[in-house]
């Protein structure tokens, strides 16, 4: 059930009938008529623009055009008015007895309320974290891991078939200096006193590794050049930081459907099959770039280089693909990654990025509208910094990492489930604050909390009335009379829930999770004004003494915000609380 879908649809058959009766012109598209609340609650339930955007293709006065359509909507008994507002704006009031019905059809749909099949089974590849695997994840990927995984989980509630991807960058330098940095620990576990020099991880992280390495080759790599042991010990260095990379994700419930290497990108001739594409298709050529912005000429040595002519498909300028000595730029094999989840058919592309990452958005952008054609989308996420603090002042870093707060440290101090709900408190790109000390404290300031507590007030509600021996099991509440339910703090929850179906269309549609924890709040919000008032007003308490059909009905309301908001937490991958402590 999707009120606001129904209420479109009513408009549109209206819109259709005028049509036939010649009040507009045949021909107009509807696309773009929306239903939606207004942005003043005076003003009623719902407006439409209807009128707003068909004035100018009927070439009608706007304001005629609601008119008309408002004596027809007002025949619908699910309308109670509908009023024209300034030069052609529709304000809808519905009729009580909707919001009257709409707790036992949430009941009736349980968990599916809300559910979408918007994504009509597209395959959607979701790519996050992908952090470089040379030590534990720190708390800039914790952002993007949980903005990630819910984001997924997002999707695939409103009906799209999503694979969720973590891309290994083991395929460049820096998993050397980790190897570098293993086989100093693994000299320190044989007794010899070593240094860290700087572009070494220093962390106290590689102690175990550099032990297990030494119970599985004994001595054999000491005081031998690297020729002997790097490679091996890059691949063991590697396996454990992604042991380590799992163990964090599992402590935040994030698990991947896959792991994609960068190492199986080379030698097994990807990056030149991706390559050969763009060649195929004129879009890759020799020649020499502009100097870089604010560079001097001296600065500058011209020299011509291998290509990807990006500016073809958006890009600010052509793109190196190639080095002078003939090796691949670090951008060869992001091309040939995502040529190959182009190959793989997904239907959209998303890749969540931290905020350094910036200057990729345009490149790859347009390396993967040339693989696809234009056919494949991709929308990148950026993921801005996150300022920890506690006692008022800035979390220090962590001594085992070395030199970062790591997910660790923060899953340690307050749990994943406040870790995750803070993360998606603001926007993906909008700096956030986490405050150790704010985000445990019971009160209306933090969101987790005051979203917990308003389920966990539903369930004691629940336990009151089975101990009373009302009977409040879903099916039952479902089949109950609220024909009662006429105060505004009713209605107003009534409405609110009315929203969850619309904000998952319009979550999904923007790729912006955040938007489920801000509705959450609201609907929070709602629940413990009705809550507030009952102290007032007895008969607005959710258990109405000796009255077991008034109960029922009270608290069929209350039980349909606790399935609303079990939903919202169930994407956001935070457990609802049945009890607060």
């Amino acid at each position: 059930m999707n009120l606001f879908s129904d209420i479109r649809t009513l408009v549109i058959d209206n819109l259709n009938a005028m049509v036939a009766e010649g009040a507009l012109p045949d021909g107009l598209g509807f696309d773009n008529v929306t239903v939606e609340p207004p942005r003043d609650p005076l003003h009623g339930d719902m407006a439409t623009n209807a009128a707003m955007v068909l004035a100018k293709p009927s070439g009608k006065k706007p304001r005629d055009i609601a008119e008309a359509l408002a004596d027809k909507l007002a025949q619908d008994p699910r309308v109670s008015t509908a009023e024209v507002a300034g030069p052609g704006f529709l304000n809808l009031r519905l009729d009580t007895s909707v919001w009257q019905t709409l707790p036992s059809a949430i009941l009736g749909a349980g968990a599916s309320y809300g559910q979408s099949d918007m994504g009509a089974g597209k395959q959607v590849n979701v790519e996050y974290v992908s952090a470089n695997p040379t030590g534990p994840l720190h708390v800039g990927h914790t952002r993007g891991a949980v903005f990630g995984d819910a984001l997924a989980s997002l999707l695939d509630y409103a009906g799209y078939d999503v694979t969720r991807e973590y891309y290994i960058n083991d395929g460049g330098a820096q998993v050397d200096v980790l190897a570098r940095s293993v086989y100093l620990r693994y000299l320190e576990a044989h007794g010899q006193a070593v240094a860290f020099e700087d572009g070494t991880y220093p962390g106290d992280y590689l102690i175990p590794v550099g032990e297990a390495l030494m119970a599985e080759v004994g001595d054999a790599y000491v005081d031998q050049p690297e020729s002997v042991w790097l490679a091996e010990v890059r691949s063991f260095a590697t396996d454990a930081m992604m042991q380590l990379i799992r163990e964090d994700l599992a402590l935040l419930g994030v698990e991947m459907d896959v792991f994609f290497s960068e190492k199986s990108l080379y030698g097994t001739g990807l990056i030149e099959a991706a390559i050969d594409s763009l060649r195929d298709k004129n879009l890759i050529y020799r020649g020499v770039l502009e100097p870089p912005k604010g560079k001097k000429p001296e600065d500058w040595e011209p020299r011509e280089q291998t290509l990807f002519k990006s500016t073809a498909h958006g890009d600010d300028v052509d793109r190196p693909i190639m080095k002078s000595d003939g090796s691949w730029t670090y951008f060869a094999p992001d091309i040939a990654y995502h040529y190959d989840k182009v190959q793989r058919g997904y239907d959209l592309l998303i890749d969540v990025f931290g905020a350094d990452h910036g200057g990729y958005v345009k490149r790859m952008k347009a390396a993967v509208s040339a693989l696809s054609d234009g056919k494949t989308p991709l929308d990148i996420k950026l993921t801005q910094l996150v300022k920890l603090y506690k006692n008022g002042e800035p979390f220090k870093m962590s001594k085992r990492a070395g030199t970062f707060v790591t997910l660790r440290d923060v899953v340690d101090q307050v749990g994943p489930d406040v870790t995750r709900f803070v993360m998606l408190t603001r926007k993906n790109d909008a700096p956030l604050d986490f405050d150790f000390d704010k985000v445990l404290e019971q009160s209306k300031d933090n969101p987790v909390f005051y979203v917990q507590y308003a389920n966990a007030r539903v369930n004691s509600v629940l336990r009151k009335a089975r101990e009373a021996g009302i009977d409040v099991d879903d099916a039952t509440l479902a089949s109950v009379d609220l024909s009662g339910m006429t105060h505004d703090t009713e209605l107003a929850v009534a409405r609110k829930l009315a929203e969850w179906p619309r904000l998952i269309q319009i979550a999904a549609r923007t790729n912006e999770p955040h938007r489920v924890a801000f509705y959450l709040y609201e609907l929070a919000s709602d629940l413990h004004t009705l809550w507030n008032r009952g102290n007032d007003v007895p008969e607005l308490r959710f258990l109405q003494e000796g009255n077991t059909a008034a109960s029922q009905a009270k608290i069929a309301l209350a039980r349909a915000v606790s399935v609303v908001i079990s939903s919202g937490l169930g994407i956001l991958g935070v457990t609802p609380v049945e009890e607060m402590r």
